[in-house]
């Protein structure tokens, strides 16, 4: 999954009405409440404020607003450009000033789809994007004339992190965390290392 590290932005004009795009770092429903307040606000003479947003890693959460569009038209195409693109800790604020000329449901949705496209674009020039990675955190345990064997294991894993290791009597143990789609190759290397050892996960 990707999130947004800085706000990009994106105008169109469709038949005399502007659209302008806003793709926004936002990690929960407080930080979104403030930056709408804060568009609504600056841009008070606009004749909607239609959003979408996701939240959580991986995104457990949605929504999305029409702000007085026809239902679906506006916050539904939003939504789908996020889910899209993969994106989660973002919202996405369309600010409408219409026209006079009414576009039907599917221009609206269209040009809703295309202002979002332009702003998500807009982010992944500027490198205002970020990938996460699900990780998993582990122990590896050795006795302690092979206390070499954890950091041996892990420096074959390039994305591994160790920690710091923790001796007791019966040896050494050291937490590590290493991306999820390492995880099973890097059990099976253990496994193998260790003659038949395990690997403690959280």
């Amino acid at each position: 999954m990707r999130r947004p590290t800085h706000p990009s932005t994106w105008r169109i004009r469709e038949k005399a009405s502007v659209f302008l795009a806003e793709l926004w770092p936002a990690v929960d429903s407080e930080s979104r409440r403030i930056l709408l307040q804060q568009i609504r606000k600056r841009d008070h003479g606009a004749t909607h404020h239609c959003s979408a947003w996701r939240e959580g890693f991986p995104a457990l959460a949605s929504g999305m607003d029409d702000d007085g569009e026809p239902s679906g038209t506006a916050g539904r195409p939003m939504l789908r450009v996020l889910e899209g693109a993969d994106l989660t800790d973002c919202l996405a604020v369309c600010v409408r000033w219409f026209g006079g000329t009414k576009l039907g449901t599917g221009g609206l949705q269209r040009a809703y789809t295309e202002a979002l496209q332009g702003a998500l674009q807009a982010a992944e020039a500027q490198g205002f994007l970020e990938t996460l990675r699900l990780l998993r955190r582990g122990h590896l345990q050795a006795p302690g004339d092979q206390s070499h064997l954890p950091f041996a294991l892990l420096s074959l894993f390039p994305e591994a992190r160790a920690e710091a290791p923790e001796f007791g009597p019966e040896g050494v143990s050291v937490g590590f965390s290493v991306p999820a789609e390492a995880a099973q190759a890097l059990e099976a290397a253990w496994r193998e290392r260790s003659r038949g050892g395990r690997v403690l996960w959280e």
